[in-house]
């Protein structure tokens, strides 16, 4: 049986790559550009290139600390996925005191 694959992405590029994990080798580089890529986690759904408002609002998230990691069967809960999205839950973060990765990923905003 094989390795699971997990996902890594470059944010400059906008591509997403799914590879073996290797503990041993965390630091993945990309093949377009060299930079640095990120590791998402396997339950990663990468938006089409071209929409770039999807890769600011997923840059966002991953700056945040938000991964894309499975929880159980449940897949990796609620992600914005827009950028209003991500602006109602940061003005709730900062109106609350809640931590930023905390709010952006709660589905409903109280």
């Amino acid at each position: 049986m094989g390795h699971a694959k997990t996902s890594y992405v470059c944010l400059p590029c906008r591509g997403s790559y799914k590879q073996p994990y290797d503990r041993d080798r965390p630091h993945r580089i990309c093949p377009r550009c060299a930079e640095p890529l990120i590791h998402v986690g396997s339950a990663f759904a990468a938006p089409p290139r071209r929409d770039t408002a999807a890769w600011r609002a997923l840059s966002v998230l991953l700056h945040a600390g938000v991964h894309f990691h499975k929880s159980c069967c449940g897949g990796p809960g609620y992600r914005p996925r827009t950028l209003r999205e991500i602006r109602e839950r940061m003005a709730y973060a900062r109106r609350t005191g809640e931590p930023f990765a905390d709010a952006l990923v709660r589905y409903d905003l109280p």
